[in-house]
C-alpha cells in the first residue's frame, strides 16, 4: 500500500503504451485505484475538483487560440507567406529552408497550432524544395522542425496550459518564451546555413533567371503585403499582452476577430470557411478538457495515495547524494523520453503536476525559468519517433517519393538542436527571465 502511487502510475504508463484513449485511462486508473487506497467516499471531491478546472477563466483562451490558428491555416496566410519568402531567400544556397524556418516561426507568432502549420508547409514547401533537388531528409526535417515552433513562440496553446497548471501568469510567460524561441530559430538557420555549404550539392540556389518577372517596386510591395497581415495579428495579441492593456484571454479574443477580418480580407471568409473552423475549434476544444477532466481525477487520486511525496523522497534523496543540477537533469531526461510515447497535452497534465511542484517547492527554482524550460522540451515530443505528432502530419502530405526513413533520417540534426537550445536555456536562466524583468520590473 506505501508504494500504490507508484504501481497506479506503472499501470496508467502500460495502458496508454497499449493505445487505450487518454481520457479512459487517466479516469479509470484513478478509480481503480482510489477505490483501492481510499474508498468511495473519496470521490465526493472530484466534481468540485472538475468545477475548479472549468472555472478557470485563463482556460478561456485555449478555444479562443484554436479558432484564430484553424482560421488563419484557412485564410491563405500561409501559401502567401511562403512564396514570398521563397523568392526572398531564394538566391542562397539552401535560402528555400530558410523561408521555411521564417515562415514557420511567423506561422507559430500567428496560430500556435502545429498540426496547421505542419500541413500547410509540407503541401507547399517539400515538394517545391524536391523539385529544386534538395535533398529529402533536409526537407522534410526542416518543415517538420519549423512547424513545431508554434509550441514554443507565443501565444502557444503549450504556455497557457503550464501557466495555468503551474500558476505562473500566462502574460508573463509569453514574454519569457519569446527569446528562447528566436533561439531555436536561429540554432535552424545556422545549422541550415553550415550544413548546405559543407554539402554543396543538397540544397541548390535558385537560379536567377527564374527569380525575374518582377520589378523592385514590386517584390518590395508583395514582401510588405505577406509580412503585415501576420505582424499585425502579433502585435494585436503580444503587443496587447506586453502593454498590459488586456489578459492573455482577452488578447485571444482579440486574436480570433484579427483573424476572422484577416480571412475576410483575404476573400476567404463565409459561412462554410466558419463553419469548418467552428467545427474544428470544437473538436480540439473538446479533447483538451476532456484529458483534463480525467487529469484532474487522476492528479486527486495520485495525492490520496501519497503519491507526490514518493516522488518528493525520490528527488530529494538525489539531491542529498549529487546536485540541485543533477535532479533538474533527471527531470528533464524523464520528460524528454516520455514524449517518445506521449503527446505534450498527456504530459502536461500527467507529469507536470507531479514534477513541477517539487522543482519549485523544494529545490527553489524560479517557476518561469521551469515553465520555459518545459516548453523547449516538450517541442521535442512533436518530432521523436514513434509518436511524433509532427512526422504524422508530414507523411501525410508529402509526395509518395518521401518515405518514412527520409522523414526520421531528416528530424534527428534537429532534435538535437532542440536539446541544444534546452542546454542553453538551463545554463542561462537569464534568456527566460530577463524580458520579463524589463517589461514588467522586478
Amino acid at each position: 500500500m506505501e508504494y500504490l502511487a507508484g504501481w497506479m502510475f506503472l499501470a496508467l504508463t502500460v495502458w496508454l503504451m497499449a493505445g487505450f484513449p487518454v481520457t479512459f485511462t487517466l479516469m479509470g486508473t484513478a478509480i481503480c485505484f482510489g477505490l483501492l487506497g481510499a474508498g468511495w467516499d473519496f470521490f465526493n471531491l472530484l466534481p468540485m475538483r472538475i468545477w475548479g478546472v472549468m472555472d478557470n477563466v485563463v482556460l478561456i483562451a485555449v478555444p479562443l487560440f484554436i479558432f484564430m490558428g484553424v482560421t488563419l491555416e484557412r485564410s491563405g496566410l500561409a501559401e502567401e507567406l511562403l512564396d514570398t519568402m521563397g523568392r526572398l531567400f531564394g538566391r542562397l544556397r539552401g535560402g528555400l529552408a530558410i523561408s521555411v524556418v521564417v515562415v514557420g516561426a511567423l506561422l507559430g507568432a500567428s496560430t500556435g497550432i502545429v498540426g496547421a502549420t505542419v500541413v500547410t508547409m509540407g503541401l507547399l514547401a517539400v515538394p517545391t524544395m524536391l523539385r529544386r533537388n534538395y535533398q529529402k531528409e533536409l526537407a522534410c526535417g526542416t518543415v517538420a522542425a519549423a512547424g513545431t515552433l508554434g509550441q514554443i513562440i507565443p501565444p502557444s496553446i503549450v504556455l497557457v496550459l503550464l501557466g495555468t497548471i503551474v500558476q505562473v501568469p500566462v502574460g508573463d510567460l509569453f514574454v519569457a518564451a519569446v527569446l528562447p524561441g528566436l533561439l531555436l530559430v536561429a540554432l535552424y538557420a545556422i545549422y541550415i546555413i553550415i550544413v548546405v555549404n559543407i554539402k554543396k550539392n543538397i540544397a541548390p540556389p535558385i537560379p536567377p533567371e527564374e527569380m525575374e518577372g518582377l520589378s523592385r517596386a514590386q517584390f518590395y510591395w508583395r514582401v510588405a503585403r505577406a509580412l503585415i497581415p501576420p505582424l499585425f495579428l502579433i502585435v494585436a495579441v503580444l503587443g496587447s499582452i506586453f502593454a498590459g492593456v488586456a489578459s492573455p484571454t482577452e488578447a485571444a479574443a482579440v486574436g480570433a476577430v484579427g483573424a476572422v477580418l484577416l480571412a475576410a480580407l483575404n476573400r476567404k471568409c463565409n459561412l462554410t470557411m466558419l463553419r469548418e473552423v467552428m467545427r474544428a475549434t470544437t473538436k480540439l476544444t473538446c479533447m483538451v478538457f476532456i484529458i483534463l477532466v480525467g487529469a484532474a481525477a487522476f492528479g486527486l487520486t495520485f495525492r490520496e495515495l501519497n503519491g507526490d511525496q514518493l516522488v518528493r523522497d525520490f528527488l530529494l534523496g538525489i539531491a542529498h547524494q549529487h546536485s540541485h543540477a543533477m535532479v533538474l537533469l533527471i527531470v528533464m531526461g524523464v520528460i524528454f523520453l516520455v514524449g517518445f510515447v506521449l503527446d505534450f497535452i498527456e504530459i502536461t497534465f500527467i507529469h507536470v503536476p507531479v514534477l513541477v511542484p517539487i522543482l519549485i517547492e523544494e529545490f527553489k527554482f524560479d517557476p518561469l525559468w521551469i515553465c520555459v524550460l518545459l516548453a523547449v522540451n516538450l517541442q521535442t515530443s512533436f518530432l521523436t519517433p514513434p509518436f511524433g505528432f509532427s512526422l504524422f502530419y508530414l507523411k501525410g502530405v508529402t509526395p509518395p517519393e518521401v518515405r518514412t526513413g527520409h522523414i526520421y533520417r531528416g528530424i534527428i540534426p534537429f532534435v538535437g538542436l532542440q536539446l541544444v537550445g534546452l542546454l542553453i536555456v538551463a545554463y542561462w536562466p537569464q534568456l527566460a527571465t530577463w524580458l520579463p524583468k524589463v517589461v514588467y520590473g522586478n
